[in-house]
C-alpha cells in the first residue's frame, strides 16, 4: 500500500505541469545607471569643492586629476577582479581568496558599515532640498515621519527586484542630468575663462576639499557585490564601469565649468544647492532653478536605491561564503535578499541622526582602510594566482599592478591623515568590533540554529559539520568547485536540500503565491 501510494505520488509529480519565467538580469544601461548612482548621482554636493578649494581652480583641477589617479585605477581593478570572481559579495570574495576568510569578513564589515552610513545621508538630503520649497519639512513632527516613510518606501522598491531598481535608476539619471545640460548651453555666451583660474589659498580648507573630492569619486567597487545578477558579466561589467567613469566625470565638469565660468561669485557662496541659484542667474530663470532642485532631490533617491542594493547583495554573498547565517541569503520571490535588505534599512534609520560632515569623514576613513586591503589583494592575486582566468585583465604585469595601486594608495593614506581625532577613534572602534565579531561568528557556526534559520529549499551554501570553522567552509567551497583555475567561490547547495529550480527563474508555484 505504501509503495502504491509512493508510486502514485511520483506519477503526480511527473505529470505536474512545469513552467518558469526568466528573471530579468541587469543589462548594460541599467548597470551603468546603478554604478553612476553608487559613485555620483550627479553634481549635487560638489559645490563644497569650490568652497573648500578657495575658488574654481582647485575644484576643476581636482575633477580632472582625481579620476586619473583614483577613479580609473579603482575601476580597472574592479573590472578585473569582478570578472575573475563573478559572485555576489564582490570584494569579500577577492579578499578571502587572497588573504583568507578572516580578512574577507573584515573587508565586508568595514564596507557594509561605511555603505550604510553613506546611505543614511540620502533621505536627509532629499528633505533638505525640498524644505526650501516646503518649509513645513523643517518641523520635527513632520520631518521624522516623512523620513521614515521615504526610507520604508525605497526599501520596498528595492525588495521588488534589482531589474526594477536598475530601470528606476536609468529614468532618474536622465531626469537629474538634463537640467545641467540645459545650464551648460545657456552658459556658453556668458563664460569668461579667466574666472576658472580664481583661487584664494588663504581660505582653502584642505580637509573639506579632499573629503569632498574623495566622496564624490569613490565606491567604484560597490557594484561588484551584485555582479552575479548581471547578464553576461564578463563583458557587460567592464564596459559598464568604464562607461560610468566617463558619465561621472562629465556630469561634474560641465556644471562646474558652466557655473564658475558664467557667473562670478565668492567661493564661500558655493554650498549645497547653489547650482540651482546659478542656473537661475545665468538665464535659466525660476523654471531651471526648480528643475535643478527637483533633480537634486530625486537624485538622492537613486543614490539610496543603488547603495541599498549593493549593501544587501554584499550580505547575501557573505552568507553564501558561510560568514553570516543563511537567513542573510534567503531570497524573496523577486530574487532579492529580504533579510539583508531589512538589516541595511535598519542601519540607515539608526545612523540618520549624524551630521553630513561627520558621516562623510567617517565613511571615507573606513572606506580607505578597506580599499588599501583591496589593492593588496589585487597585487597578491597576481602573484599567487597568475593563471587565474581573468575575462578582463588590466594590461600590465605584476610590477605594473603595483604601480597602478601606488597613486590611489597614497591618496587613501592622505585622506586618513586628514581625519579628525574623533573620526580616527570611532573608526578604530568599528575595526576592533569586526575583530571580535569574527570569532563569535565562528563559534555560532557550530550552533544548530545557524543551519536552521532558513528553509532547506533556500539554503545557499555547503553545510559542513558543526565543528568546522569558517576557514574550513571557504576552503571546502573552493576545493569542490569543479573549475580548473578556481576562478570563483561556488554557490554550492547541500545535496539533500538542493533546489532544482534555476536561480534566474520563477516557478509556477511562486506565481500562484503572487
Amino acid at each position: 500500500m505504501g509503495e502504491e501510494s509512493s508510486s502514485m505520488a511520483s506519477d503526480e509529480d511527473a505529470q505536474k505541469p512545469t513552467c518558469s519565467i526568466p528573471i530579468p538580469k541587469l543589462t548594460f544601461f541599467p548597470l551603468i545607471a546603478l554604478i553612476f548612482y553608487e559613485v555620483s548621482g550627479g553634481p549635487f554636493g560638489v559645490e563644497d569643492s569650490v568652497r573648500g578649494g578657495g575658488g574654481p581652480l582647485l575644484a576643476l583641477l581636482g575633477f580632472l586629476i582625481f579620476p586619473l589617479i583614483w577613479s580609473i585605477p579603482e575601476a580597472l581593478i574592479t573590472a578585473e577582479l569582478a570578472t575573475a570572481y563573478p559572485e555576489n559579495g564582490g570584494y569579500v570574495v577577492w579578499i578571502s581568496s587572497a588573504f583568507g576568510p578572516f580578512w574577507g569578513f573584515q573587508e565586508g564589515f568595514w564596507k557594509w558599515f561605511s555603505g550604510v552610513m553613506d546611505n543614511a545621508l540620502y533621505p536627509v538630503l532629499f528633505l533638505d532640498y525640498l524644505k526650501h520649497s516646503f518649509p513645513v519639512l523643517q518641523q520635527s513632527a513632520v520631518r521624522v515621519p516623512t523620513l521614515l516613510g521615504i526610507t520604508v518606501s525605497l526599501t520596498y522598491l528595492n525588495y521588488r527586484g534589482l531589474n526594477i531598481v536598475g530601470f528606476f535608476a536609468v529614468l532618474l539619471a536622465i531626469f537629474s542630468l538634463c537640467p545641467f545640460l540645459v545650464m551648460g548651453i545657456l552658459a556658453i555666451p556668458r563664460i569668461r575663462p579667466k574666472r576658472w583660474l580664481a583661487v584664494d589659498f588663504k581660505v582653502v580648507d584642505w580637509r573639506a576639499y579632499f573629503n569632498t573630492m574623495f566622496w564624490n569619486l569613490n565606491y567604484w567597487d560597490k557594484a561588484s557585490t551584485l555582479v552575479e545578477e548581471v547578464e553576461n558579466p564578463s563583458t557587460t561589467f567592464p564596459k559598464a564601469i568604464f562607461g560610468a567613469v566617463i558619465l561621472v566625470v562629465v556630469s561634474y565638469l560641465i556644471p562646474l565649468l558652466a557655473g564658475t565660468g558664467a557667473y562670478s561669485s565668492d567661493a564661500g557662496d558655493w554650498t549645497d544647492g547653489y547650482f540651482a541659484q546659478v542656473g537661475m542667474l545665468i538665464g535659466g530663470g525660476s523654471w531651471l532653478k526648480w528643475w535643478i532642485q527637483a533633480a537634486a532631490a530625486m537624485s538622492n533617491l537613486g543614490l539610496f536605491e543603488a547603495e541599498m542594493s549593493s549593501d544587501a547583495f554584499q550580505l547575501l554573498g557573505m552568507s553564501q561564503l558561510g560568514m553570516l547565517p543563511p537567513i542573510f541569503a534567503a531570497r524573496s520571490k523577486y530574487r532579492t535578499p529580504t533579510f539583508s535588505i531589512l538589516c541595511s534599512a535598519t542601519g540607515v534609520i539608526f545612523l540618520s541622526w549624524m551630521t553630513f560632515q561627520e558621516i562623510v569623514e567617517l565613511l571615507n576613513f573606513l572606506y580607505s582602510v578597506a580599499m588599501l586591503l583591496e589593492f593588496a589583494a589585487f597585487v597578491r592575486l597576481r602573484v599567487i594566482k597568475p593563471d587565474l582566468h581573468r575575462p578582463y585583465r588590466v594590461p600590465v604585469g605584476t610590477f605594473g599592478a603595483v604601480l597602478v595601486c601606488l597613486a590611489p594608495a597614497f591618496l587613501l593614506i592622505l585622506v586618513m591623515c586628514l581625519a579628525s581625532f574623533k573620526t580616527v577613534l570611532v573608526s578604530g572602534a568599528v575595526v576592533v568590533l569586526g575583530f571580535f565579531l569574527y570569532p563569535l561568528l565562528v563559534q555560532g557556526k557550530g550552533s544548530s540554529k545557524w543551519a536552521s534559520t532558513v528553509d532547506a529549499e533556500q539554503q545557499p551554501i555547503l553545510i559542513l559539520p558543526s565543528t568546522d570553522t569558517l576557514e574550513a567552509n571557504a576552503a571546502a567551497i573552493l576545493q569542490l568547485r569543479q573549475v580548473p583555475d578556481e576562478t570563483t567561490v561556488s554557490l554550492l547547495l547541500h545535496p539533500s536540500t538542493s533546489n532544482t529550480e534555476p536561480e534566474d527563474e520563477i516557478s509556477c508555484e511562486a506565481l500562484k503565491e503572487e
